[in-house]
């Protein structure tokens, strides 16, 4: 059993020994807060334990039952609770490879790339699945875990530049939303647009700091489908604390390429001083949780 990169992102940054490791999860499966028990695609039985470290953050570990008693663990994860809603786009659910885990994905034009995050109502996912209403996943929540993070100052604009980036961005939205479904002069339009970007960018990095040409970002990082590299403005951000090491984390919901979503990182591994209007920059673990329409 190794330890999980991002527990640290909810306030177990000094647990590093696998003893520790194996007494915290003995600990979740003897006593866990919620037991979800259903069945896999596959027909076998699926169990989720959790534990709650606090409101919003925990530990989920999965696995079966070798019999009434005994719980075999497959794997474990830090789990962090988003708030409202970010995409409206249709999600479909994946079963990862290597492991009795999901993914959900969907099409968010805003970000410009497929969106890609481990599913936390995995068990919710697998009842609909088997029952007979078959409802399809709908919206989403989408929260992210962070273990390396910096604070970076806002790229000053008035009124008639942030009008301007709006209408730009809804009209971009609408072009690709055309160009998904095959529209050709959607497509040129699109290509033409990126090539201004880019000799506009090649010009002015000349004699301007990157980060004053590029406002937020949102880009695919290492070989997890579900890890990004973002960078986006802090709309609002408080400390949580974990109840049993008693470390301290930042929430930041932040606007990424208008995606909204919220972030916790543990307040050791976050560089500079967060307040709203400010930018985070920095590598995610992308979670959420599908809802289901009635």
């Amino acid at each position: 059993m190794g330890i999980h990169n991002y527990l640290r992102s909810i306030g177990f940054k000094y647990l590093k020994k696998t003893e520790e490791m194996k007494k915290l999860i003995q600990s979740i499966i003897d006593q866990p807060d919620e037991k979800l028990i259903t069945e896999d695609e596959m027909g076998n039985l699926f169990v989720e334990l959790k534990k709650e470290y606090g409101d919003i953050i925990g530990i989920a570990v999965c696995g079966t039952y070798i019999d009434d008693k005994d719980f075999e663990m497959e794997y474990y994860y830090p789990y962090f609770v988003g708030s409202g809603v970010s995409t409206k786009e249709r999600v479909e659910v994946n079963k990862r490879i290597d492991r009795n885990a999901y993914a959900g994905i969907c099409d968010e034009m805003r970000i410009g790339v497929t969106l890609i995050f481990y599913l936390q109502n995995a068990v919710e996912y697998l009842k609909e699945y088997h029952s007979k209403s078959k409802r399809v996943p709908g919206n989403a929540t989408i929260s992210a875990l962070s273990v390396e993070g910096c604070v970076v100052l806002p790229v000053y604009k008035n009124e008639s530049q942030i009008k301007s980036e709006e209408k730009y961005s809804m009209n971009r939205n609408h072009l690709m939303a055309a160009a998904r479904d095959g529209d050709e002069e959607a497509m040129e339009s699109l290509t033409l647009e990126d090539i201004d970007t880019y000799s506009m960018i090649s010009r002015r990095i000349m004699t301007e700091d990157i980060l004053s040409i590029v406002d937020t970002y949102f880009m695919p990082y290492g070989m997890e489908s579900d890890q990004y590299s973002i960078m986006g403005e802090i709309l609002d951000c408080y400390e949580i604390e974990n109840d049993h090491t008693k470390e301290k984390s930042y929430v930041l919901t932040l606007d990424s390429n208008q995606l909204t979503f919220d972030v916790c990182i543990n307040q050791e591994d976050l560089l500079g001083e967060p307040a709203p209007g400010r930018r985070f920059k920095g590598i995610i673990w992308m979670q959420g949780k599908v809802h289901y329409n009635i």
